[in-house]
């Protein structure tokens, strides 16, 4: 049994911990985390997931950015303990989410991933919008939280003001 709460203040450093331990050393130095520098989260859709014991077992972040000067979710990172990986809490961290960025108005999403994990939530690879590089074009992936949300929605992904 797994609690899904908003992510605190008092998580962070342990949310932190799990990033590290999930992802490649150096990973604050991705074009991605440029756009996140002293811009605060989208707290009510950064989630954690804790077992019955409290120990931190997935986690997920979003941040507000800009795409042509309208608004978007920059969803990332996600992270599952790898003593947890496969039980599906990454996809569980995503639909709720994503759910709850649709209730509270969000019209689309956007992230830089593998599409053939995100395309079961709806991600696509997005045409016209350019990540800060190094970023392999292939991997920037969106969704339209509602419908027509990317339509005409191009240029370059900059840090929400």
């Amino acid at each position: 049994m797994y609690r899904l709460e908003e992510e605190t203040e008092a998580d962070w450093w342990e949310v932190e911990a799990l990033l590290d331990l999930c992802f490649a050393p150096g990973r604050t130095a991705l074009s991605s985390y440029r756009l996140r520098e002293g811009v605060p989260t989208v707290a009510p859709l950064c989630l954690t997931l804790r077992d019955e014991t409290g120990t931190l077992a997935a986690a997920i972040r979003y941040w507000p950015a800009l795409v042509g000067g309208q608004d978007v979710l920059l969803l990332g990172p996600v992270a599952v303990h790898p003593t947890r990986q496969g039980e599906g809490l990454g996809g569980l961290l995503i639909n709720e989410s994503l759910a709850e960025a649709r209730r509270l108005g969000w019209e689309r999403a956007m992230l830089v991933g593998d599409e053939p994990y995100y395309r079961r939530f709806g991600f696509r690879k997005l045409s016209g919008v350019e990540m800060p590089p190094p970023t392999n074009p292939d991997r920037v992936l969106g969704i339209a939280l509602k419908a027509g949300a990317w339509d005409g929605v191009t240029g370059l992904v900059t840090k929400a003001t």
